[in-house]
């Protein structure tokens, strides 16, 4: 009869089982961040990353059951940590070099692009659970004490990793310093055990020969190297963006805010007058049109971005007060130190979600609501429900009015549903895109504006005119056509990911 394998001591076993886990969290977690910067940070990534994980969970957990049928798990233990240390280290260049081939938002480039973030460093980790069990099992008619405690200390590892890279390494340190220092952690760990192990009089066979664990060390060392000195995106890297500053050629002065890939604001330094988007000239023609010219107003913005539009009122309108409502603090200073931002009395900023924020906003406090808040191209789901839009009625004055900028792609499902959305909030609602656009021809920008009373109409139209390229205003029965028979979005019901895609 076949001697069964020492069982680890209790104390180690529980430190396999927690430590793995939650190793393979903090890959699936800081892999959200590394695809950002070349597919988005979207619905559909985030699905990949979590359905990937997963998957190599299941298969990771598969394989080490079938492996420690075979071998004394004692043996697979080290090599198991240590190999994951590899495919963490190999992990940065990987999606670093990758990505440069893979931007877009495909669904393919997608999910190959999460598969290169974790899928072999998380199939790896999720052997070492089976292999712990195992060698706890020592008596049978204890096995479904053994299995679900070691399986409630994986679980608890995976919360703690969750929580810990969520709320403290992500806002510390980058992601490729998280990424290296867990490879580095692993890698001790696997050394450090496979000692242990010798050390306690018993030397399991190691599968695979000198020469290919010499081979696994160099690709481990190489795969760190790499990912140390490949190219990132960002200048910063903030708690919620990869985000970088890049000049303009054509002006001097001109710098172009980067989030995650995407062309998000654009400030100049010398001219805040200057408004090279075209979406931000819609707005500030329907701010141009609030009260007498130059007077002063109160304005809220739900996003800050680069900051162009609150800059921009600032300039035409000395003396405005203005409170900014930005999620990302990073940003915030990043806009400090390259885009020129400077806050006061008059420009007030608060680090937070907008619609928590908002909610503590008085009542008919403002003259007007900027509403230009996004995760990479789409709209937070929960900033464009009715139950969001009524909170903008509520800070809004009798004669204040709210200009939400939107994209949206051919069909314009979505912001047909989202002008439907503010029209149940607001009883006086306009639409500001190009004509292709509204025509479901091509992908844009849209400006939904909205009031308690009657929009100046006849004088955004006007505005209007002033603008670089024509656009169309669509208000009355044209908009009550243009949105058919979509559906509000509600805080119960809000498909925001799947209307974009068509």
């Amino acid at each position: 009869m076949e001697t069964p394998p020492r069982a680890l001591p209790s104390a180690l076993a529980t430190a396999l089982a927690f430590g793995a886990s939650g190793a393979v969290l903090v890959l699936e977690i800081v892999a959200l961040r590394l695809v950002g910067p070349y597919v988005g940070v979207t619905l559909q990534v985030s699905s990949s990353v979590i359905g990937v994980s997963l998957a190599a969970i299941a298969y990771g957990a598969w394989i080490g059951g079938r492996l420690a049928d075979r071998y004394d798990p004692r043996g697979l233990l080290a090599p198991a940590l240590i190999l994951g240390a590899i495919g963490t280290a190999v992990t940065l260049p990987l999606v670093r070099w990758g990505g440069e081939l893979l931007r877009g938002g495909a669904a393919p480039a997608v999910l190959l692009l999460a598969a290169l973030a974790v899928f072999l460093p998380a199939l790896v980790l999720s052997t070492v659970a089976p292999m712990v069990v195992k060698l706890q099992l020592g008596d049978l008619r204890k096995a479904g004490t053994v299995v679900g405690r070691l399986s409630s200390i994986g679980t608890l590892g995976a919360i703690t990793a969750t929580l810990v890279t969520g709320f403290v390494f992500v806002a510390a340190m980058p992601s490729s310093v998280i990424i290296l220092s867990l490879a580095v952690l692993l890698a001790i760990s696997g050394l450090l055990l496979g000692w242990w192990l010798r050390r306690d009089g018993n030397r399991p066979d190691v599968p695979g020969s000198p020469k290919t664990r010499a081979v696994l060390a160099a690709v481990g060392l190489v795969g760190a190297g790499l990912g140390a000195t490949a190219p990132t995106p960002c200048d910063v890297e903030t708690a919620y963006h990869c985000a970088q500053v890049v000049a303009d050629t054509d002006r001097p002065a001109g710098r172009t805010l980067m989030l995650n890939s995407a062309r998000h604001s654009y400030v100049d330094l010398d001219d805040p007058l200057y408004l090279e988007f075209e979406y931000v000239q819609w707005i500030a023609a329907v701010a141009d049109v609030l009260r007498p010219a130059a007077a002063p107003i109160d304005a809220l913005h739900l996003g800050g971005g680069g900051f162009t539009v609150p800059n921009y009122l600032r300039a035409t309108r000395p003396g405005s007060n203005q409170f900014v409502l930005e999620l990302d603090g990073g940003l915030v200073d990043l806009d400090r130190d390259k885009l020129g931002l400077t806050t006061g009395a008059d420009l007030r900023v608060e680090v937070g979600d907008a619609r928590v924020g908002l909610a503590d906003r008085p009542d008919a406090s403002y003259d007007l609501v900027v509403g230009d808040a996004f995760g990479h191209l789409v709209v937070p789901w929960h900033l464009a429900t009715r139950e969001m839009a009524a909170d903008v009625a509520r800070v809004l004055r009798p004669t204040g009015v709210y200009a939400q900028n939107v994209i949206d792609y051919p069909p314009n499902r979505f912001i047909r549903a989202e002008v439907a959305t503010v029209a149940a909030a607001f009883p006086h609602v306009a639409l500001i895109a190009p004509p292709d656009a509204i025509a479901g021809e091509t992908g844009a920008n849209f400006v939904i504006v909205a009031s308690h009373s009657p929009l100046p109409l006849d004088a955004v139209r006007s505005a209007l005119t002033r603008v670089r390229t024509p656009v169309t205003l669509l208000a009355g029965p044209e908009l009550t056509d243009f949105v058919g028979d979509s559906r509000v979005l509600t805080d119960d019901y809000a498909p925001v990911d799947q209307l974009l895609a068509g």
